[in-house]
């Protein structure tokens, strides 16, 4: 995985892969957050707009790729994995073999999100939060978490200089906050003043991409003029 960056979090050794999912090696678990599975329907269903409705079977797609990749004997849904629960239920047939087939043969966690309010009717588990592997994975985070918080929610992007924005983790090695992962996913700028607090300084972004690249969150100061 050469394209992932290497985070010890409060001292449990992590990678950040490039699609905006998190692998712990050490207990073969991986965490993806804000799925917003059946957005496309629920924007529909609420709005009367119509968006070409292939987020779903994207999305899962992707997730494919990474539980190829890391074959992880847990999987941990970090909240908002549906966009809400009506939106649980409109899945298709295909879409729905395919979520089924992921979860075959390993453990699912599904952390409970503001968007769900309730468990999914999906197997699984179906928790608050959940510690595992030393870390505590919680849909939102909590100012006062202790090292080693792992949580989603914000939808992190950053736009550092000569780049576009992109979805990015946010990081200052004892919480982590993950991109959302669904591709109809907006996203919040790293450095807004109330998800900027949550962090110590320094702090960094890992944008994803074609690799993850982590940069500083925030920019040195400008060195004055003797």
């Amino acid at each position: 995985m050469n394209d992932a960056h290497a985070l010890v979090l409060a001292g449990t050794s992590c990678l950040l892969l490039p699609t905006g999912a998190l692998f712990v090696p050490g207990a073969d678990l991986l965490c993806v957050s804000d799925l917003h599975l059946g957005k496309s329907e629920r924007r529909a269903r609420r709005t009367g707009v119509l968006l070409p409705p292939y987020e779903t079977r994207g999305t899962l797609d992707r997730l494919a790729r990474d539980v190829a990749q890391t074959k992880p004997r847990t999987v941990v849904a970090l909240g908002d994995s549906f966009d809400d629960l009506a939106a649980e239920g409109s899945l298709d047939l295909v879409d729905r073999a395919a979520l089924s087939a992921l979860m075959e043969g390993r453990a699912w966690v599904w952390i409970e999100g503001n968007h769900e309010g309730a468990a999914t009717p999906q197997p699984g588990e179906h928790l608050k939060e959940a510690r595992l592997a030393n870390l505590l994975f919680r849909h939102e985070a909590a100012p006062d978490a202790p090292p080693g918080e792992v949580s989603g929610h914000w939808h992190p992007k950053f736009a550092p200089p000569g780049f576009a924005p992109r979805p990015c983790f946010v990081t200052d090695g004892k919480r982590l906050v993950l991109p959302a992962y669904g591709l109809y996913t907006g996203g919040l700028d790293a450095r807004h003043p109330p998800l900027r607090a949550l962090f110590g300084t320094p702090a960094l972004a890992v944008l994803t991409g074609p690799r993850a690249l982590p940069v500083p969150l925030d920019r040195p100061a400008a060195r004055r003029r003797a």
